[in-house]
């Protein structure tokens, strides 16, 4: 089997000696432009679960890093004069040359062919006479570019500005630096990798970058200036440079990683920002699974196949993971004014896999101390902490969200809504939501919505509310809404969004577009009279729903629903007063919202539900969604629901764990506004986590209600928590505590005799 690899960083070099370990009559080529210790940075940062693996994997190359390794276990963060440490979470680091010159000499020791100084063939002329060619050729590599067509990468440029250098303070952790200077705020991430030496990079926002003047800078005054803004930081020690310029991060994804018998590995196939780890360790685990791959499968397409579905999940989870904590840093500005020990914990966890329950485990001492930075009792983890919003206080942090059921009767709710909703108020939750209930016939999404513009509905309700307030510390809260060009269509388990066969009604809508061209009803766009009638039927619904006793009035303006697809420019095309600009597509509303709030009890409050992006080209914008949310506080908004998308139907979201957050995030942060989170949050760790960092003040949840209408309760159970932020009802006291699993944990017996 012949092989030819591009490219000899340490992605390629290590791909190389584990092909040629696994099988010696491999005839193995790698090309390398640059010399042998060309390199650029300074530190290389593996974890253990990488280093597992090269252990496992070549026990010799293992030994060499492990010669070499520099190892600590502690993050400092220093941020306004005070630092903060956390423990626990065990770093390994070696010196990039040291990396390069270890697996160049096991590439020799095992007869790989390694050329430097020579550019590589052109991997289609190399795939001619190689069985397999790896391009590990980097973020700008070539291959890929050559083969766009198949692998369709997609680059996704960033908004900061970062230079990789070095300094003789030897640290001993891994050490985040915060820096307010007149031009914005600049941060510092430096780790040690060898004896006396430490990595030092310096990151901002590029209008930061920029008003600095480091744009202007060449490597050696970019280094002077770094010097002078990190003068505390250093301790009068110097930096340095290697080949070091200021670079904007950039995500590479590609669609495909193989082409016939081409295949790409580490930077060429995808990045990650440096904040996560290491390229270096990405592109080491590509080459192990490459290599394990072809090993256990019978031929290289078999392989290729194999690799790429191994290795896609787990780099997409990653990316994933490294976006997240990149626009953290994009936005550091938002957290600059958070409590010492609260910057500290949303820092560590900004990328979400770093989660409450997780540090509790590594660093218990300084959970603790972040806990009682923010005021919880003790034993009492964050969501169990009471919230308030005007005259309600809620028991806890967390909201069973708004779910259409489709289960009404002429817009009457029955016996399932009071189980629904009883059922989830006894579990404990601190604020239970209503599906969106329409205020008219006509604004219903389904005609199994639930509404409330008659005596009877209100009455209905009634009974739900006066079950859940039975139960003292419960609270229920009221969704209005009105489905605008979104209505008129099946159940959703007969086919969401799909029109229904006969009994239509008429739709309205900021323009006359349909929600699925060709297929769903095309909507009337409303004048005056339908405006203003539309404000009355969303006061009148208000006013039956205090009479009915809900404890807060959420006014839906997300999911393209009718006030959502008014905020849209894809979906309000208007060229009056109630469309054109933002502020135009705003106006309609913030009309009902004042016609809502002017009937709705003073000391009751009200939020609103917003979608912060559509997902799509020329939508809702992230920075359009702050000014939203800013408008509809100044109008006496309690707090903003923050949701995504379902605005057009052909929309693009980025799915993922807690996918939603960042967007309640900014608008918190940036805004001083309470926010209530909602988006993919599945586990209680997931809220506290959220709670602490100060990224939301509640967290709603969806589908875990449904699966577990105890679901708070038994988050409580599950973290030895009794108080009063979690009460189990009387009557279900008895199953507070988790019920015996069978055997599995018994002592078993002895069927050995050690002598």
């Amino acid at each position: 089997m012949r092989v030819a690899i591009i490219g000899g960083g340490p992605g390629g070099l290590y791909a190389a000696a584990l092909l040629k370990r696994l099988d010696p009559e491999r005839d193995i080529t790698v090309w390398e432009r640059g010399a042998p210790e060309d390199t650029f940075g300074f530190g290389v940062v593996l974890s253990d679960e990488t280093l597992g693996g090269i252990e496992h994997a070549d026990p010799v190359v293992f030994r060499a890093l492990q010669r070499e390794f520099t190892r600590w276990d502690d993050i400092d963060v220093h941020h306004r004069g005070r630092a903060v440490t956390s423990g626990g979470h065990g770093f390994a680091a070696v010196d990039r040359r040291t990396l390069l010159a270890i697996l160049h000499d096991r590439c020799r020791d095992l007869g790989v062919t390694v050329r430097t100084r020579e550019a590589a063939p052109a991997a289609e002329r190399l795939a001619r006479d190689h069985d397999l060619v790896v391009a590990a050729d980097g973020a700008g590599s070539a291959t890929r570019a050559a083969h766009a067509a198949v692998f369709r990468p997609t680059l996704t440029g960033h908004r900061c500005r970062y230079i990789w250098l070095a300094t003789d303070l030897a640290l001993d952790a891994f050490r985040f630096e915060i820096a307010e200077t007149e031009h914005g705020v600049m941060q510092a991430h430096g780790y040690p990798y060898r004896p006396g030496v430490s990595t030092f990079i310096v990151e901002m926002h590029e209008d930061v970058w920029r008003r600095a003047g480091l744009d202007r800078l060449d490597e050696a005054e970019s280094i002077a200036r770094c010097e002078k803004i990190f003068a505390d930081a250093l301790h009068g020690h110097s930096l340095r440079g290697n080949r070091s310029r200021w670079i904007a991060f950039t995500t590479v994804v590609n669609e495909r990683w193989r082409h016939k018998n081409i295949v790409l590995l580490g930077d060429a196939a995808h990045t990650a920002h440096f904040s996560i780890g290491s390229g270096t360790k990405l592109a080491m685990e590509d080459a192990l699974a490459l290599a394990a791959c072809l090993h256990e499968q019978p031929g290289v397409p078999e392989a290729l196949a194999a690799y790429e579905a191994e290795r896609k999940p787990v780099v997409a989870s990653t990316q994933r993971a490294a976006r997240a904590s990149l626009e953290w840093f994009e936005h550091l500005e938002q957290y600059a004014a958070q409590p010492p020990r609260q910057f500290a914990f949303n820092l560590l966890t900004r990328s979400r896999r770093v989660t409450h329950d997780n540090l509790r485990l590594r660093d218990a001492d300084f959970t603790a101390s972040v806990e009682r930075e923010f005021g919880t009792g003790p034993d009492t983890p964050p969501m169990f902490t009471p919230f308030t919003l005007r005259g309600l206080t809620l028991r806890n942090r967390v909201v069973v969200s708004p779910m259409d059921m489709y289960s009404a009767t002429d817009g009457t709710p029955g016996d399932f809504h009071l189980v629904h909703l009883g059922a989830r108020a006894l579990g404990g939750a601190g604020l239970v939501m209503t599906e969106m209930v329409c205020v008219s016939p006509e604004g219903r999404i389904t005609p199994g919505c639930a509404g409330l513009w008659n005596d009877g509905q209100e009455a209905a309700w009634r009974r739900v509310t006066d079950f859940v307030h039975a139960r003292p510390g419960s609270a229920i809260g009221l969704q209005l809404g009105h489905s605008g060009r979104k209505g008129s269509t099946r159940l959703m388990w007969e086919g969401i969004d799909q029109p229904l066969p006969e009994g239509n009604w008429p739709l309205a809508a900021p323009s006359p577009l349909p929600y699925h061209p060709h297929v769903s009803q095309v909507p009337h766009a409303l004048d005056d009279a339908g405006l203003a009638a539309i404000r009355e039927q969303f006061a009148a619904s208000a006013v039956r729903g205090a009479r009915a006793g809900f404890d807060l009035l959420e006014l839906h303006c997300a999911h393209g629903y009718l006030l959502s697809s008014f905020l849209s420019p894809l979906t309000n095309r208007r060229t009056d007063a109630y469309g054109r600009d933002l502020a135009g597509r705003l106006r309609f509303p913030l009309e009902v919202f004042d016609a809502v709030r002017e009937v709705w009890p003073d000391d009751r409050p009200m939020t609103v539900r917003i979608s912060a992006t559509d997902w799509a080209e020329g939508g809702t914008t992230a920075d359009d969604a702050l000014e939203i949310a800013r408008a509809f506080a100044a109008h006496g908004a309690d707090a903003i629901d923050v949701s995504t998308g379902q605005v057009v139907p052909d929309e693009a979201p980025d799915y993922g764990r807690s996918y939603q957050t960042p967007y309640a995030d900014r608008i918190r942060n940036e805004l001083g506004l309470p926010v209530i989170a909602v988006g993919a949050i599945s586990s209680w760790d997931d809220v506290n986590s959220l709670i602490l960092a100060g990224r939301a003040d509640l967290c709603a949840l969806a589908r875990p209600h449904l699966y577990d209408p105890n679901w708070t309760l038994h988050a409580a159970a599950e973290q030895g928590y009794s108080g009063p932020g979690a009460p189990w009802p009387l009557p279900y006291q008895a199953g507070s505590r988790r019920p015996p699993t069978g055997r599995t944990d018994a002592p078993r017996p002895r069927l050995t005799l050690d002598v």
